[in-house]
């Protein structure tokens, strides 16, 4: 039987501001979360043994994906998650196409891992529903309750307080820089900024997308501060989360893509669309 596959898309944060740190070491952030349609695509075949496992296409991202330890691979722990909270004992093999790259600060687990719940939440026929999942969700990483919902959003706390926005129609040109940014190390730097003004909804919206983590960012990886300096001399540059990839703005595929013809061959770059509804989100309500 043919394996259906679902996409897992990447996001881009259109401004990120720290506007405090918690007691526990978590910061509070108000940010633009902007889905886009450079996916990775999963597939899940159920098992009788009771095993969970990953397994990744052996010609997009297998490479990458193999440096990741069993125990720190999102898509097996929130299956984990899903059936421990659902007291069930099935198993699944996971099937990974992997597009978007690690540590490019486009959520790229954190979209794995919300495919995974929300596909088995199907499969599995455990029913918990979009809110309970984002619960979980969370527990896995800050990015995956904004997947799980499946719609652009401000996100505020840690990025799990969503209110759906619609926003403009509109294109990005997306570029790795070819290295991978820690976010843990990003948000430990002493000369992060963290007490950013708190605005209201319409004020982060209209206030632009500035990052509070960028010079921090610049400033510890050069490979990082080149591509931001290379492609704002096209467009107004910025760093998504804390990185590593940037993007920039621009009003049809075509703009785009004429500055991508010539983007140095160091560097990877995509064009992207903005989405206001996730892909997974709509194959869900067709399957």
């Amino acid at each position: 039987m043919s394996l259906i596959w679902w996409p897992a898309p990447a996001k881009l944060n259109l401004g990120l501001r720290v506007v405090g740190r918690r007691p526990d070491g978590y910061h509070e952030l108000q940010t633009v979360f902007q889905i886009i349609d450079l996916a990775d695509e999963l597939a899940f075949e159920p098992r009788s043994d009771g095993t969970i496992t990953r397994l990744s296409d052996a010609a997009s991202g297998a490479d990458a994906l193999a440096a990741v330890a069993p125990g720190d691979d999102l898509c097996v722990r929130a299956a984990l998650a899903l059936r421990a909270a659902s007291g069930l004992r099935t198993g699944v093999t996971i099937r990974i196409r992997k597009r978007i790259p690690l540590g490019g600060g486009l959520g790229g687990g954190s979209s794995d891992a919300a495919t995974t719940l929300c596909v088995l939440d199907r499969l599995w026929d455990t029913r918990l529903g979009a809110a309970e999942l984002a619960k979980l969700g969370l527990a896995l990483g800050a990015d995956v309750p904004v997947f799980v919902h499946g719609h652009s959003a401000v996100g505020e706390g840690v990025g799990e307080r969503l209110t759906p926005v619609s926003l403009p129609a509109r294109w990005f040109l997306v570029l790795h820089p070819g290295v991978a940014v820690a976010t843990k190390d990003v948000f430990q730097a002493p000369e992060l900024t963290r007490n950013s003004a708190i605005l209201t909804i319409p004020a982060l919206l209209a206030s632009g997308d500035g990052n509070d983590c960028e010079p921090v960012v610049r400033q510890r990886f050069p490979d990082v501060a080149a591509a931001l300096d290379w492609l704002g001399g096209y467009a107004s540059a910025r760093l998504t989360g804390t990185g590593a990839c940037i993007y920039a703005t621009f009003e049809s595929a075509d703009a785009a893509a004429e500055v991508a013809r010539k983007v140095p061959p160091r560097w990877r770059s995509w064009v992207v669309r903005g989405l206001s509804d996730s892909p997974l989100r709509k194959r869900l309500e067709e399957v």
